[in-house]
């Protein structure tokens, strides 16, 4: 049975929730799902912004005939080619052979790779560009690489609508309300939206910022992403969180403790650092990088100012979970934040230095305190030194 809902008056949400997926994208844990956003606007012309995944089609398709109601579906404005929001484009074609595609120079080519298509119903359009549907126009703004390169946006000036693609987006299943303002957002999926942007764009910052200064000449009144929910209040406190995560500026003055043990030692270094900084008045979170999902940990670093690493040697190296995190950060170009070190050995401590080798690569990273090694297990001159590094936290926290 359909289930669509009104957004504006000719404004129709046709997406769906996909709860059973395990791993976003094959990489990215999603314990409350994930939405699949399309987006149905009715004008003298019908245009459908984007499909969805082949996860939720079968729903997707019968929100859209309902929604269309005999109408034929003129346009399809392709955002983003990315499958869970275009697998189910050759289908759509088959059951609307007469749609014309409308979408960005890459994207036309993309089309052909992935589906059997002449692309004789392909219209491109680029920046700037403007087609009429009505009462209303539709706008396009280029987004390379927010976060693959052929991505574009579309805007209805007449009633400042803004399909923004991957951006503003968020993981976990919408819970029967579509609109921000309808949930507690920033209690209950802000941790997600976080999540979502360091592991899905986070990379791509400069490119965010060019978006945003293009959003600024835009009275935007409701955006509408293609994962998530959509927004029609509060769009400058969205914007400010983007406009922070995309300069890879600290989101929070707080520290973090990441640690890798094998037989608890490390662990327990790490959780007298932690101790230590609670007792100072510091904001402190503790992880462990061989339980905690990858993704988290990358939102967690992002979103905090100081930074302790506390990996125990393994075959002469960073324990694999410790360096697999890591280089999932240099990966992500983190930088600017404040770190400490801590490392174990029984014969050979070396993690230390490795890591250290690792953080001096990434841009504006500043270590705090000496290096504190641990020989097999915390000793009472080990934990004098565990209490100095979070001593030198401390007063680097209040500078």
């Amino acid at each position: 049975m359909q289930n669509i809902t009104k957004i504006t008056d000719g404004l129709i949400y046709l997406g769906g929730n996909d709860r059973r997926i395990a791993l976003f994208e094959s990489a990215f844990s999603v314990p409350a799902g994930v939405s699949y956003n399309s987006y149905l606007l009715l004008d003298e012309k019908t245009v459908l912004f984007d499909t969805v995944d082949s996860a939720v089609s079968d729903l997707f398709f019968e929100n859209l005939e309902h929604a269309l109601a005999g109408r034929a579906l003129d346009y399809l404005v392709i955002h983003h080619m990315e499958p869970d929001h275009s697998a189910t484009v050759f289908r759509l074609i088959e059951k609307h052979p007469n749609v014309q595609i409308v979408t960005s120079q890459k994207t036309s080519g993309m089309l052909k790779n992935y589906f059997p298509l002449s692309c004789e119903n392909v219209q491109v359009v680029k920046e700037g560009d403007t087609m009429s549907v009505g009462k209303r126009s539709i706008s396009f703004v280029s987004a390379p690489m927010v976060h693959w390169p052929e991505v574009m946006m579309s805007f209805i000036p007449e009633e400042g609508i803004l399909f923004s693609a991957d951006a503003f987006g968020t993981f976990g299943a919408l819970g029967g309300a579509i609109f921000a303002d309808e949930v507690n957002f920033e209690r209950d999926y802000l941790d997600e939206a976080r999540r979502y942007y360091f592991n899905i764009v986070g990379k791509y910052g400069i490119q965010v910022q060019n978006v945003l200064k293009k959003a600024a000449k835009l009275n935007i009144k409701l955006i509408c992403p293609l994962h998530g929910h959509v927004w029609r209040k509060d769009l400058g406190w969205l914007l400010a969180k983007y406009d922070v995560w995309s300069k890879y500026e600290p989101e929070e003055r707080g520290a973090v403790v990441f640690y890798a043990s094998v037989y608890g030692h490390t662990q327990n270094a790490a959780e007298i650092v932690a101790a230590e900084l609670a007792k100072r008045g510091v904001p402190v979170k503790v992880y462990d990088v061989s339980h905690t999902h990858v993704s988290n940990l990358l939102a967690e670093a992002f979103r905090y100012s100081h930074l302790v690493f506390c990996s125990t040697t393994y075959n002469n190296g960073i324990f694999i979970s410790m360096e697999n995190f890591i280089s999932d950060l240099k990966a992500h170009f983190f930088q600017n934040r404040s770190y400490a070190l801590v490392e174990n050995g029984s014969w050979s401590p070396q993690a230390g230095a490795l890591m250290e080798k690792e953080f001096s690569e990434m841009k504006s990273m500043r270590k705090v305190g000496e290096k504190v090694t641990v020989l097999s297990s915390v000793k009472e001159e080990t934990r004098a030194e565990l209490s100095a590094l979070a001593e030198a936290l401390t007063a680097d926290f209040g500078a």
